[in-house]
């Protein structure tokens, strides 16, 4: 019996649920064993390293306001009230999981997605430029980084997704790298219907039309 794309959609929901629950309750006793009970000496605190993050986030598309978390720039493209969950999940041998699902937005269409350094604002460049494992010595704020050497899906986190006849979608990745202080602030939904990984253009999406702020756990 062949599913549908709506029970197809479902069911990958809950299966990307399933793991953003288990990671939680996976990583929640290792955060807690850091922290301890009390004060913790230094000798203590170099003898228990920080554990890499768990970074989630779940909300609905508003319109930009003083303390966005998720909002929209172009609400023909990423209609307000479109939703979309984010789980970043740390590993222990050295790579990183992330895991995005959407709903509401446009039907049977891709978009670009990406981890950014900052976390989203009232204008779309807030969010910065692509999170990178290894920084591009040669991207500028106003040339960021377009060499495939650095805008890459191994050391970028992307998050291309296509969504179904109901707007929905899910997408994953895991990247070679582990995430240490310095973190992703936000997933962008882009207006390209793939990411180019060209000489020259590596990276590009086109306008960014949606954001999410990430939360670390």
């Amino acid at each position: 019996m062949q599913l549908s794309w709506s029970n197809y959609s479902l069911i990958a929901w809950r299966r990307f649920m399933a793991i953003v629950i288990g990671a939680v309750l996976i990583a929640t006793p290792l955060g807690c064993a850091y922290r301890g009970v009390g004060a913790v000496t230094p000798a203590a605190a170099y003898a228990s390293p920080k554990p890499a993050p768990l970074l989630f986030s779940s909300d609905t598309l508003t319109t930009p306001g003083p303390v966005p978390k998720a909002v929209t720039y172009n609400r023909d493209l990423a209609p307000i009230g479109a939703a979309m969950t984010v789980a970043i999940i740390p590993s222990s041998d050295g790579f990183t999981r992330a895991e995005l699902a959407v709903s509401g937005l446009l039907p049977d269409r891709g978009y670009a997605v990406h981890a950014h350094t900052k976390a989203c604002g009232a204008i779309a460049d807030a969010a910065g430029p692509h999170f990178q494992n290894r920084i591009d010595p040669a991207a500028t704020p106003r040339a960021p980084s377009s060499n495939p050497e650095y805008a890459n899906p191994r050391n970028e986190i992307w998050l291309d997704v296509r969504t179904d006849a109901t707007g929905a979608g899910t997408s994953d990745t895991t990247v070679p790298f582990v995430l240490t202080d310095r973190t992703p602030g936000s997933i962008v939904v882009h207006e390209a219907m793939q990411t180019a990984t060209d000489p020259g253009h590596a990276g590009k999406a086109g306008a960014r039309l949606a954001c999410l702020t990430l939360g670390g756990r």
